[in-house]
């Protein structure tokens, strides 16, 4: 028996779309990070990473990150470009929207407040 190719298109198309789409940092990556909360507006994560732990490939919207601790971390971007990035305690920093992979660096838990801002809506 033979399967109809647009059987077979809408089959990969399912597969595929979830790995193109951005993917939720918090329902990606539940344990590094946790929902505080959110409104319309803006939606706040508490991120907590453990020695040399590394995330999984996920996007945020534009955002303010606020460092608990001194931090020093290396972001692997979608295009495999890896940064690295280290962050004092109380220093606050404006990010872009965008996709990575972080990996805290240190033999020392990295713990940050994130506040992703949402669109502003349509008047």
């Amino acid at each position: 028996m033979r399967v109809p190719l647009a059987l077979y298109g809408a089959v990969l198309c399912l597969c595929v779309v979830p790995i193109l789409s951005a993917q939720d940092a918090v329902k990606v990556d539940p344990k590094h990070y946790t929902l505080i909360s959110e409104n319309d507006q803006v939606r706040i994560l508490k991120v907590h990473y453990g020695p040399h732990e590394k995330s999984v490939m996920h996007s945020h919207p534009n955002s303010v990150a606020v460092f608990l601790n001194d931090s020093k971390v290396q972001f692997t971007d979608a295009d495999g470009k890896k940064t690295d990035s280290a962050f004092k305690a109380g220093e606050a920093q404006s990010t872009p929207g965008g996709t990575h992979l972080p990996e805290n660096v240190t033999d020392k838990g990295m713990d940050l407040i994130l506040i992703e801002l949402k669109a502003a809506p349509a008047k």
